[in-house]
């Protein structure tokens, strides 16, 4: 056994839910908060069998592309000196944080 933790951008979180869920696969979701960009993130534990990880990653590559976008630079750290002006920077967003690990022992009470 697999347990798969994908971390998404909250905007495609329902949808990779329903896709994961129309495949018959049970998905926990949690809340959670990104570092760099400080933005509403969901992290997704999925419990499959290791022949079925390939499916579930096909199923999370499908529905989690990347894009540009233009965002507000994030605040200096805390305690630089001088003037801060916040200007526009292109970073690229989207996808998915995927981590396999093994299962030692499943139990389902």
């Amino acid at each position: 056994m697999k347990l798969i933790i994908t971390i998404v951008q909250d905007d495609v979180a329902a949808d990779l839910i329903e896709s994961i869920t129309e495949k018959d696969y049970r998905v926990t979701k949690l809340a959670t908060t990104g570092g760099f960009l400080k933005a509403g993130n969901t992290t997704l534990l999925i419990g499959v069998e290791k022949e079925k990880v390939e499916d579930v990653l096909d199923i999370i590559k499908k529905e989690c592309k990347t894009r540009k976008q233009i965002v507000t630079s994030p605040s200096p750290v805390a305690g630089s000196t001088g003037v801060y002006v916040p200007y526009p920077v292109e970073v690229e967003i989207g996808g998915a944080t995927v981590f396999v690990v093994d299962v030692d022992k499943y139990l389902k009470i």
